[in-house]
């Protein structure tokens, strides 16, 4: 149920309405936009509500039910506005684009350095680099942990990006949320919802990418488990599902970003790097994810990729990025969007 105040509603009327929804039962969910306060009831006796007859009472413009099961990630809940999160200087949503790149995996200091000052110097939003690394194989590389950790930490002092970097377990959560702006929930995690809530309650921002089987309603219900926790700064990462075809490693659903931007508020990412696992085809990805209207994309850049550790077929070299970003540039600005720089 969602609770559509007037403009020009007082701390106490808001104050009152959500001391209502609680006395039934239910969770109040602020959004405080330019103009209007909603409050978003939710939980199971929401049905209750609808029989507080808030209709009436002193600040209230209209209680409107929410249809889908997700409601706190429901474009209706925005009244059919797009969020816009601000994280370390930069934005995302709305008009503008998001940059994330970096390398796969951090591997030592003058890699991470090298690939940071690389990617800072063509013009990224922000800084992707994985400390812990989820890999099929037990006995592959599993990332750099703590110390990859601190070399992230070291890079965004020398480059003022902000970071964004993986959480696996719960255990590594109190590191993980010390060094990063964005925490990513890979797509194995995606429904592993005890570690979906304690990122949504760590107050970071959160990268949700879509599970290798997940269908869309499923992605924006695990995206409810973050948003529950009043933390409403989510994006949600399509990077590939798995499908009959063998031509390539998945399937990017690039259908996903009209599809997602229907129904929910929230900014949506593509990673044009995971799908086709080759890095030549990752640039016309990344164009193509521009053009479909994507909020931005999380890249996978490295310098000296023949060498990488971990998935160096897909990573593009720093020496190539830049020409990427122009081209970008120009896609962008046709569809009306702008890289958020600081």
């Amino acid at each position: 149920m969602m609770i559509v105040m007037k403009e020009g509603a007082s701390a106490d009327e808001i104050a009152h309405v959500v001391e209502r929804v609680e006395s039934v039962g239910c969770t109040a969910h602020i959004s405080e936009g330019e103009l209007l306060t909603v409050i978003g009831a939710i939980g199971e006796r929401e049905d209750r509500v609808a029989d507080l007859g808030l209709e009436g009472t002193p600040g209230v413009d209209q209680v409107v039910p929410i249809m889908k099961p997700y409601k706190l990630a429901s474009r209706q809940f925005k009244d059919g506005a797009d969020s816009v999160l601000e994280i370390g200087g930069r934005k995302v949503g709305g008009t503008n684009f998001a940059l994330m790149a970096g390398p796969c995996t951090v591997e030592n200091r003058d890699q991470m350095l090298d690939s940071a000052d690389a990617v800072a110097a063509a013009g990224a939003t922000m800084l992707r680099g994985g400390a812990y690394k989820p890999r099929t194989s037990p006995y592959s590389f599993q990332g750099l942990g703590r110390e990859g950790l601190r070399l992230l930490d070291e890079a965004r002092e020398r480059t003022g990006l902000p970071i964004v970097t993986e959480l696996l377990d719960l255990r590594d959560i109190d590191d993980v949320v010390e060094v990063a702006d964005v925490i990513q929930i890979g797509a194995r995690n995606m429904q592993n919802y005890a570690l979906l809530s304690e990122a949504g309650k760590s107050g970071k921002a959160v990268l949700l990418k879509r599970g290798l089987s997940a269908t869309i309603e499923e992605l924006l219900m695990a995206s409810e488990y973050i948003l529950k926790e009043g933390n409403e700064n989510v994006m949600l990462c399509e990077r590939g599902i798995r499908t009959y075809e063998t031509a390539y490693r998945f399937t990017l659903d690039l259908l996903a970003v009209p599809a997602l931007k229907e129904q929910t508020h929230l900014p949506v990412i593509i990673d044009p790097s995971h799908a086709p696992g080759r890095r030549d085809w990752v640039e016309s990805m990344s164009l193509a994810a521009a053009a479909a209207g994507a909020d931005g994309i999380i890249i996978e850049v490295h310098n000296e990729p023949e060498k990488a550790i971990c998935d160096a077929a897909q990573q593009v070299p720093t020496t190539e990025f830049q020409q990427l970003t122009d081209k970008l540039e120009t896609i962008t600005s046709v569809v009306g969007k702008t890289i958020s720089r600081g």
